[in-house]
């Protein structure tokens, strides 16, 4: 069952690397360290997933 995310942050740690850091609803935390190229591929994603969402909401249904 998935969890639901109730925080998170990003910080750099040097060279290239950085620690995520989630935070789930019942207390639990998960640390991920992360290298620029993955972080840049994960905007990436979220991006596209949200600009998808924006086009959907934003499209005009015919009512023929």
């Amino acid at each position: 069952m998935a969890k639901t995310l109730s925080e998170f942050t990003i910080n750099g740690t040097g060279a290239d690397t950085y620690l995520l850091r989630f935070a789930i609803d019942d207390g639990e935390t998960l640390e991920v360290n992360a290298t620029f190229d993955q972080l840049d591929l994960i905007a990436e994603a979220i991006d596209d997933l949200l600009m998808a969402d924006e086009e959907n909401a934003l499209e005009v249904v015919s009512e023929e």
